[in-house]
């Protein structure tokens, strides 16, 4: 009788806090999982660039200036982002937003895949496919940007979306190389499409809080955006931080031409060099709440100038260890 009184009070204890954890960590699960499959998907889509620069380089015998021209044409909606998070901000959600980015990559990689076209059409799917991206991009990190302050997971997200970055990065090196020897960059397009499809899972199983939807307008989020002088710092910082010659596609031609470097030998570097950079992040992960990030900040300025002064010394054997250790 009395063991029966006993297992009655423990059967009708509440359940409200340990259910409430449950929904937190299955929410928290869909957060990172979607942060991580967005960047692996941003990564993973470089897959078919290297076929790409060959086929622009050995097909169509384009110089470094017409290939850099080219990449900054198709990288041009990234320059806008504050409209494209504006534009997220007052429409839709961003789960849906992430939908329909999905959604037009897997018709635009059909198209690239299967149709030989023009070079201006291919430019201007290169460029729409780089919007789709861009709109995806912001749609998640809003959602970490939320999620993460709420849950003060922000730094953990950011780590494990790098990461993902990082690990495409290590395919894209060898499997780019090899799609680029064996078949060429149309290959590469038809191979994103798997991807596309397998990250609308975390994205059909995360959902957002509802709640009431704050409308805004451009001019009004343009002036908070400019007004704000913490922002600006920032950008300016990251400017002043990234600005530096690009010299990624004179280093390719150079490489083939000058050191008679292989394809399989080029990608085979990149994914050995991307593997130190997934061990950076995941140190990032473990640290991220201890370090000094303002103190690393600034050693890692003059660390950066003297990195990329260095390249004004490139043999066979420096452009190996740059890669391995920058």
């Amino acid at each position: 009788m009395q063991n029966q009184r006993l297992l009655k009070r423990l059967h009708c204890r509440p359940r409200g806090p340990s259910r409430r954890r449950g929904k937190l960590n299955r929410k928290l699960f869909w957060v990172f999982a979607l942060s991580s499959a967005v960047y692996f998907t941003q990564g993973i889509e470089a897959l078919p660039s290297q076929g790409l620069f060959y086929y622009l380089k050995e097909t169509l015998h384009f110089s470094p200036e017409k290939i850099m021209i080219i990449g900054s044409i198709t990288t041009f909606a990234w320059l806008v982002k504050p409209l494209i998070g504006y534009t997220i901000d007052n429409s839709l959600s961003k789960r849906a937003w992430i939908f329909i980015s999905l959604l037009l990559d897997i018709i635009f990689a059909l198209f690239l895949g299967l149709l030989h076209m023009p070079l201006v059409f291919l430019i201007a799917l290169l460029v729409i496919n780089s919007g789709s991206a861009a709109f995806r991009d912001v749609a998640v990190d809003g959602i970490m940007c939320v999620e993460g302050k709420q849950y003060q997971a922000t730094g953990k997200i950011q780590s494990i979306q790098w990461a993902s970055l990082l690990v495409a990065g290590l395919i894209t090196g060898i499997g780019g190389a090899f799609i680029a020897e064996k078949w060429g960059y149309q290959a590469g397009f038809l191979c994103l499409i798997t991807v596309y499809l397998l990250v609308g899972l975390p994205a059909y199983f995360y959902h957002e809080d509802r709640g009431e939807k704050k409308y805004s307008t451009l001019i009004g989020d343009l002036k908070k955006l400019f007004g704000d002088k913490r922002i600006l710092i920032i950008g300016l910082f990251i400017f002043l931080y990234k600005y530096s010659p690009s010299f990624g596609t004179p280093l390719f031609f150079i490489q083939r031409d000058s050191f008679k470097w292989g394809k399989m030998w080029i990608g085979s570097l990149a994914t050995i060099s991307t593997f130190f950079g997934v061990v950076g992040s995941l140190l990032y992960y473990r640290f991220s709440q201890r370090i000094n990030l303002k103190k690393w900040l600034f050693w890692s300025v003059f660390l950066g100038a003297v990195t990329t002064l260095s390249y004004l010394y490139y043999t066979p054997v420096s452009a190996v260890i740059y890669d391995l250790f920058y």
